[in-house]
């Protein structure tokens, strides 16, 4: 593991400052694309199934996984976001995009599983899903959808279609809106500090944990970090009648969020092109997506793929962050939704993988199970 920190964090901006500073957008220089051309046909040759695959099966030069450590380096600094432009997606089919960047991700990170099915890929296009209903999850549906963090350090995109019009991207520093909480209601900054928010895990969660928990907005110790997404606060309340009901601080809380994320002063929009990777640190930044709609022709539908990621530069977390997140430490292997179907493969895979980003791990075990969140709903 070769990935270093930058030298200053995450700091607050406003969408008028990312406008006028591209620098944490980098652009890929032909020889840096012609290594990922040269790794993909190794692992064509190679054919190991995704688990399976070590860096040796896709083996990059030296200036191509540079760029992939700049980039996940770029999470980590001024604007908690990185844009990489120029990866020769227009080449690949569908199944050699998904070797090329699962490949791509043994050098930036461990993956993570997805989704109830336990994917460490997900495909984001409209699949006919729904997206504000039980269990419903926005990356299989053309719908609009809320701000919200991913259940990882970093989550990528890799465009590879992009729709007939619609589905940009909106990206907003979460620091900004702390500042600007804390300008306009300081009373309401304890409240989402506070560890008694519960969010659903949308049927997502192993087979062992509890069907919700616990996690604050904000984060009550340097550094800062955040996590909020109000529709599974709202399927909380709505699918669990055990939970508690949200105070009338935490829902004028969210209500305020609501009144400052989507205003242009604070949410920068970009469109990502085909051959474009969008990383985005978690814990500081929220993204959401307008509603798209596709072209007709199903070879030509709006098709992003999307990985999430543990990485080794990590900041570390709040101690009432690991119900959720399984580890606080920094640069450990966290994060993620276990799902059903966690394989011996996975399970391989991420021991070998964290070794090889000499990440700790710990084995996975419900930080707080079934038995002990009945028994924090009932003294509540």
């Amino acid at each position: 593991m070769t990935i270093q920190p930058p030298p200053a964090g995450p700091q607050a901006w406003k969408s008028e400052d990312v406008s006028n500073d591209d620098s944490w957008v980098l652009r890929l220089t032909s020889e840096e694309v012609d290594g990922f051309r040269v790794a993909l046909q190794h692992a064509l040759k190679v054919d190991k199934p995704l688990l399976d695959m070590e860096q040796a099966d896709y083996p990059l030069p030296e200036e191509s996984r540079l760029a992939l450590e700049r980039a996940i380096a770029t999470t980590q600094g001024r604007w908690g976001m990185c844009l990489v432009k120029g990866f020769p997606t227009d080449e690949w089919t569908e199944a050699e995009m998904r070797l090329s960047y699962w490949g791509m991700g043994l050098y930036m990170g461990v993956g993570r599983t997805q989704n109830r099915a336990s994917e460490v890929i997900n495909d984001v296009r409209d699949a006919g899903g729904s997206y504000k209903v039980k269990g419903g999850r926005g990356y299989n549906t053309n719908a609009g959808l809320d701000f919200h963090q991913d259940s990882c350090d970093v989550v990528a995109l890799l465009c590879r279609r992009t729709a007939k019009t619609g589905g940009s991207s909106k990206v907003m520093s979460s620091i900004a809106l702390r500042d600007r909480v804390k300008e306009l209601r300081p009373d309401l900054i304890p409240v989402l500090e506070a560890n008694n928010w519960f969010h659903s895990f949308q049927g997502a969660q192993d087979p062992t944990q509890p069907p919700f928990y616990r996690c604050p907005i904000f984060g009550d110790v340097a550094p800062f970090c955040a996590r909020t997404n109000r529709k599974n606060m709202v399927a909380a309340q709505r699918d669990f009648a055990e939970v508690p009901r949200l105070s009338p601080k935490q829902t004028e809380a969210l209500d305020l969020f609501d009144q400052i994320m989507p205003t242009d002063e604070y949410c920068y929009s970009m469109e990502l092109e085909r051959g474009d990777m969008q990383l985005l640190n978690s814990f500081v930044t929220l993204h959401s997506r307008t509603p798209f709609e596709d072209f007709e022709d199903p070879d030509q539908k709006r098709h992003l793929m999307r990985l999430w990621m543990s990485i080794p530069i990590s900041q570390p977390l709040p101690a009432t962050w690991e119900e959720y997140w399984g580890d606080s430490r920094a640069g450990s292997v966290r994060g993620g939704v276990r799902g059903s179907a966690i394989t011996p493969e996975f399970s391989a895979y991420e021991r070998r993988q964290a070794k090889a980003m000499d990440m700790p791990l710990k084995p996975f075990k419900p930080v707080v199970s079934q038995e002990e969140m009945a028994r924090i709903i009932a003294a509540q």
